[in-house]
């Protein structure tokens, strides 16, 4: 029996092309690496996966989608971990995957600028400002396949957020098309601009639920002249606290990174990665792993980390430290860090937190959280790990390895996700913290967002969203329900 013809497929392939067009009765076409998470979670069902290769194509698209009263979900590197930017299991949803916007535009070395489209792959980006001899200094374990565009659209973080901030803060201009298939065209190179309303900072971190980011202005800075990588081990979170307390005082703004990672979670790396030879992990319950920046010399930053750990050492903060020799042992270090969640998946599906809390309360959050899930639930495993420079936790819970649930970790999910949520989230309420700190909100914890945000910040997201997305097209059930 045929399917009924869907005229706005036809609107669709008169945007963009029909080759750009995928349809799920098409022959050949193949939505499933559009349709499931990066996780391997879900898997939604497009109306159709449509590939705009310019601005204005994204445009005549959201018009397109509005007359027809489609829903729009925007598509990057599709790494996201919130469930934001798949479609749901309606079949109405389209698809706009943003890969084909993959453009430099110009890079501005006098201004430290650089214009890319958003479909540009981060690694791509930090390339394009290296080759001029710039940083771009964004680092994320998925910069291999994440998207500029994604990365805005969810304020993303990464590793050097303790000195640079998160995406927002690298920020200078936007390219953005509206719910109404308008184009706003705020790339702007300036570092002060105080004629109105911030529109730039509206549209990132909304994943897409308020337009669709279609490129971005971003800072750039100059190439350290050296960068050192050291590697701690720690005996409690308490010093690793005092150690950053430390680090911050002897490196200034070279401190560019400072990651924790707990026993269990480099026992997973050690487990499924023998080959990266983690270093420390089985002596110790936190390691943490430094970055020093510095804009004078290799000697310079060396005889700083030396001074620092000399002291850390003394104070009883430190128990041991190696100082990475070569560029090739700190990307070895900081690869042994980016390998947690690979090893973690290895080992199953994991109940995942993205938690932020201030960083002088993240021992005793830590303490009083083990304890409570140990309790509610036996035998449960946690691979905590994260930023704690700027006080973000990956504080994922891991299915037991005995009794009920060994070997069975989608029963783990399925029965015990939404408890272990609110265990969690109400302990980050409590310390004054955020359910979200870099990945986002998405549909994953969209029904949660409710009950941890401030009542009147969410009643003026609810009006920001009915002012600019009145049909609710642009991902709608993400981030607000």
């Amino acid at each position: 029996m045929s399917r009924t013809p869907d005229p706005l497929l036809d609107a669709l392939r008169a945007c963009v092309g029909a080759p750009y067009v995928l349809a799920p009765d098409a022959p050949g076409a193949e939505l499933e690496p559009f349709e499931r998470d990066w996780r391997g979670r879900e898997r939604g069902r497009a109306r159709a996966v449509v590939r705009p290769g310019s601005t204005e194509q994204v445009a005549a698209v959201v018009r397109a989608c509005a007359a027809a009263g489609a829903a729009i979900v925007p598509q990057g590197g599709n790494t996201g971990l919130v469930l934001g930017g798949v479609p749901d299991p309606s079949g109405t949803e389209v698809l706009l995957c943003t890969r084909r916007l993959n453009r430099i535009r110009a890079l501005d070395a006098a201004n430290l600028t650089l214009t890319l489209e958003a479909g540009c792959v981060l690694q791509t980006a930090q390339q394009a400002a290296a080759d001029a001899g710039l940083w771009l200094p964004l680092s994320l374990a998925s910069e291999g396949s994440c998207t500029i565009g994604g990365n805005l659209a969810t304020n993303a973080g990464g590793t050097q957020v303790v000195r640079y901030g998160n995406t927002r803060d690298l920020c200078l201009g936007l390219e953005v098309v509206t719910a109404q298939g308008e184009i706003w065209n705020g790339l702007s190179g300036l570092r002060k601009d105080n004629t109105g309303y911030d529109l730039r900072n509206l549209f990132i971190g909304s994943e897409g639920t308020l337009g669709i980011i279609t490129a971005a202005t971003m800072k750039l800075y100059p190439l350290p002249a050296a960068q050192l990588t050291a590697w701690a081990a720690v005996p409690t979170l308490e010093a690793a606290v005092a150690l950053l307390g430390l680090a911050h005082r002897h490196l200034g703004a070279g401190l560019t990174g400072f990651e924790v990672m707990g026993q269990f979670a480099l026992s997973l790396v050690d487990r499924h990665f023998k080959q990266l030879r983690v270093p420390l992990w089985d002596s110790t319950p936190y390691c943490v792993l430094l970055e020093n920046s510095d804009s004078e010399s290799e000697a310079h930053a060396r005889a700083q980390f030396e001074r620092l750990l000399e002291e850390a050492l003394e104070q009883g903060v430190v128990s041991d430290a190696v100082v990475a020799e070569s560029l090739a042992q700190a990307q070895q270090l900081w690869h042994i860090r980016e390998s947690i969640s690979l090893a973690q998946s290895e080992e199953g599906l994991n109940i995942k937190h993205d938690i932020s809390i201030p960083v002088s309360s993240i021992p005793v959050f830590c303490t009083e959280t083990d304890a409570l899930l140990q309790r509610e639930i036996p035998g449960v495993r946690l691979v905590n790990f994260g930023h704690l420079g700027d006080g973000n936790l990956h504080y994922n819970v891991q299915a037991p390895d005995t009794g009920v649930y060994a070997g069975n970790p989608q029963a783990f999910l399925r029965e015990q996700e939404d408890r272990v949520n609110t265990l969690v989230f109400d302990q980050v309420k409590r310390f004054e913290g955020s359910i979200s700190a870099e990945h986002g909100v998405g549909s994953l914890k969209a029904d949660k967002l409710p009950h941890y945000k401030d009542p009147v910040a969410l009643a003026l997201m609810h009006r920001l969203k009915q002012a600019l997305d009145p049909q609710n097209l642009m991902n709608p059930g993400r981030v607000l329900t």
